[in-house]
This record gives structure tokens, C-alpha cells and sequence, in this order.
């Protein structure tokens, strides 16, 4: 979840950096393991304020957001779990697709605040990575990840810059191409932040196809909507609802458009699928205001746990599965995903550690 700041426009936004943490820019080499454990609860040290995290199929990599003003892509290796900077790097090639993405401005590594991640496997060995960009432009920037060597590759190949009134937060790729994204608060709009804290609406999906460009997406409008997911088939959009503390689960290309909410009571942020088609809603606890002002502004966290519910997506059912208070660690949940028999979840506040929790037994 990208926040706004406590003061100035709703149009400004920044990550509040609370502890002054030392990020060694372009570093290939892995970062130094030294985190210590927190009873049954493990880390993996070195993004910074890992929002969003996405594992490559096939393979034993998985890629992080470390979403603040001059950000990267990590590559964490789950054998090792030692963390490699994957983008911007001296490594990084670029290979502009000009028919799909011919109105690309080029590619922009300076500022780069990446978002939220989605993964299509091409191969066995190529994915399609989209990452919702901040900094120097709003965009979903495109890359083609190769896992054959013994480290993966990445390519620039290109960009989509999204409408003046969207600020992206998640991103989701749809079965027939494209994909879709979550407007948190909508650029522009003066009341958008006063709305979230009220639970009113304050954005909504965006589409994007290479042949129609953006379309909003019909019903999608609610109070901060944050993490996104797509049914294989296409049919569904999994919404987190991160004002109304909901999952909203909305039709697409169906007219009337269905839609269903189920409450958790809890900020949804990021919303991710598990192996057995099952979704891993992560967020955490406390009023807006405690979230936005009291936590990131004035370090404030006491109200703030990070929770994980596994949803039923067809019945639209929830059960807990990770309830961990706000500490030193980890202090705003943002995103969970199954990483074999461990549950793997990010953070913003500031720090800079993976939280690494037991699967429980179903």
C-alpha cells in the first residue's frame, strides 16, 4: 500500500521513513544475513520496506518491491534466503516492445518506486513481470524475467503510463492480455484522503488492453482499493477493500455486474493466490488514522497488528491465520505469499526485513 502524507494535498504522496536505514544502491552481491529470530518467526534482511513480494514459478526466486524514493526490485533466493538487487542495476538490458508498448516514453531507472507485482509465466523459464511504478512517472513498467542461468535475467520492455486521475497501487494480469489496477485515491481529487478516513469512496479498477488503452471498470468504486487479484477463467476481480476493511469480490464482463463483500476487520492491502486456488489477504489492524497518522507519522504503533486471512474465494469465507503485533520488526503489514511450507510477509514503516511464518496445518 502506497500512503499519503500527514500533511499537504491528497495528491502527495510519500513513504515515511521512521528509521534511518543504510541502502547500499547497485549492489549486485547478496546483502549479509544477520537477522535474528523472533521465537518461531524468521527474517530475511535487506529490502527496504518490501511491499509487495511474488515468487517466479518454477524456480526458487522470488521478487520484492522495496517501495521508496530511489527503489529497487529484489531477488530473494528461498534455498538461501539471501537478497540480490535485481532493478535498476548495471545489468539491467532493455528491449523496447514498440508494438505493444509503442506509447512508452522509454525506459526511466532514476526515481524508481515500484509498487505493487504481478507475475505471467510465458515458459518454464520466461515470466512477464508488471510492477506499478512511482517517482519520476506513474506507469506499470514491463520486464521479461529469464530463470535458466544461475541467476535470472531481467529486460526492460516497456511501459504503460497510466490516466492523470490514477494513482496505481496493485496490479493484476488478465488471461487475455493486459492488465488491471487498483486507484487507492484518485490524483486530483482534494477529498480523497478526508473520504478514506470515512470509509467513502475514493477510487476504483482501471483496465489496460495494447489494442483499447485504459477503461474503468464498472461497480469497482469503493473506499480505497487496494490489492488485486484475477480468477483464472477471468471472471472475477479480488479487490482488497482497504477502507471498508473488506474483500470485495466483483463480475467482470457481466452486465449487472455482481458484486459480494466480505468483511475481515481488518485493512485489506495486498491479496495474493495460494497453491490450492485459495487467497492470502494480508493487512493489518487499527483505525486510518492510526495507520496513516499515528503509526507513520509519529511512530505510534501500538494499535497496529499485521494480520493474514485465507479466503475461499468461492464461498467467500475467512479464517486467521497470522496475527503478529506491530515491533522493531515488522511494523505495517502490506503482503503475504506461500513460499513452500512458510508463509513470506512484507512490510512499509521502515524496516527492512521479510517476515518468515510456519504454514499452519489445515
Amino acid at each position: 500500500m502506497k500512503l499519503p502524507n500527514a500533511v499537504g494535498s491528497s495528491e502527495t504522496y510519500s513513504l515515511l521513513l521512521l528509521t534511518a536505514w543504510v541502502v547500499l544502491l547497485g549492489m549486485t552481491a547478496p546483502i549479509a544475513q544477520t537477522c535474528e529470530s523472533d521465537g518461531s518467526v524468521n527474517f530475511i534482511c535487506g529490502p527496504v520496506n518490501p511491499e509487495d513480494l511474488i515468487s517466479i514459478p518454477k524456480s526458487p526466486w522470488v521478487v520484492v518491491s522495496s517501495m521508496e524514493e530511489n527503489g529497487h526490485l529484489y531477488l530473494i533466493d528461498k534455498r538461501s534466503y539471501s537478497s540480490t538487487i535485481l532493478f535498476p542495476n548495471e545489468t539491467t538490458q532493455q528491449r523496447h516492445d514498440t508494438i505493444t508498448y509503442g506509447t512508452c516514453p522509454g525506459p526511466l531507472t532514476n526515481q524508481f518506486e515500484p509498487h505493487g507485482l504481478s507475475l505471467r509465466s510465458e515458459t518454464n523459464y520466461l515470466s512477464t513481470l508488471y510492477v506499478v511504478r512511482h517517482g519520476s512517472r506513474e506507469s506499470v513498467e514491463v520486464f521479461e524475467i529469464d530463470t535458466r542461468g544461475d541467476m535470472p535475467t531481467i529486460t526492460w520492455i516497456g511501459c504503460v503510463v497510466v490516466p492523470e486521475s490514477v494513482r496505481a497501487n496493485s496490479v493484476a494480469t488478465l488471461p487475455e492480455g493486459g492488465f488491471a489496477v487498483t486507484n487507492f485515491l484518485r490524483r486530483g481529487d482534494s477529498e480523497a484522503r478526508t473520504n478514506l478516513m470515512v470509509g467513502k469512496n475514493t477510487g476504483e479498477l482501471w483496465e489496460w488492453h495494447p489494442t483499447i488503452g485504459w477503461t474503468i471498470v464498472p461497480g469497482s468504486e469503493t473506499s480505497g482499493p487496494n490489492g488485486l487479484e484475477v480468477s483464472e477463467d477471468g471472471k472475477w476481480f479480488y479487490i482488497g477493500g482497504w477502507g471498508k476493511q473488506s474483500l470485495i469480490r466483483l463480475s467482470r464482463g457481466q452486465t449487472p455486474v455482481d458484486r459480494d463483500v466480505l468483511k475481515v476487520g481488518f485493512h485489506i492491502d495486498n491479496v495474493h493466490w495460494t497453491p490450492d486456488g485459495s487467497l492470502f489477504a494480508a493487512g493489518h489492524t487499527g483505525s486510518a488514522k492510526a495507520v496513516l497518522n499515528d503509526c507513520l507519522s509519529e511512530r505510534q504503533c501500538s494499535e497496529i497488528t499485521t494480520l493474514v486471512a485465507k479466503i475461499d474465494p468461492d464461498v467467500l469465507k475467512s479464517h486467521e491465520i497470522v496475527r503478529y503485533p506491530s515491533n522493531d520488526f515488522i511494523v505495517i503489514g502490506t503482503a503475504a505469499i506461500q513460499v513452500d511450507e512458510e508463509i513470506w510477509i512484507g512490510a512499509v514503516g521502515g524496516g527492512n526485513r521479510i517476515a518468515r511464518f510456519p504454514l499452519p496445518a489445515w
